[in-house]
C-alpha cells in the first residue's frame, strides 16, 4: 500500500472538495469508493496481484454494464478505503481479502 500512498494523497487532495466515499450528486453510485471497493472485493476470491485485480475489475465492470469511468487512481483510492477498513491486506505484493465476521449481538 505504501507504493500507492503518494498518488492517493495527491488524488484525495485534488478531490478534497467532493465527497467520494459515498454516492453524491456528483458521484454516480457505481463510481463511489464504497461501491468500487465492494467490486474489488468481488475480484479477490483468491489472492491476486494489484495488476490482476485491476484487470479483473475492468472486465467485471464492463460485463455488468457499469459505464462510469474508473481510473487506476480511483481504483487505488478504493484499495486505500478497503485497507483502512481492514478489509484487505497486502502480503508480499499480493492483495488478500481478509475474512470479516459480523460482531455478535450484544444485549
Amino acid at each position: 500500500m505504501r507504493h500507492f500512498r503518494s498518488a492517493s494523497i495527491w488524488l484525495a487532495a485534488r478531490d478534497r472538495h467532493i465527497g467520494v466515499i459515498t454516492p453524491t450528486k456528483g458521484i454516480a453510485p457505481d463510481r463511489c469508493l464504497l461501491a468500487v471497493g465492494a467490486q474489488v472485493l468481488l475480484q479477490l476470491d483468491e489472492p491476486r496481484s494489484v495488476s490482476q485485480t485491476w484487470a479483473r475489475l475492468k472486465t467485471w465492470r464492463a460485463s455488468h454494464g457499469h459505464a462510469s469511468p474508473v481510473s487506476f487512481g480511483w481504483f487505488v483510492l478504493a484499495l486505500d478505503v478497503l485497507y483502512s477498513m481492514g478489509a484487505i491486506e497486502l502480503d508480499q505484493d499480493i492483495l488478500v481479502a481478509r475474512s470479516m465476521h459480523a460482531a455478535p449481538l450484544e444485549r
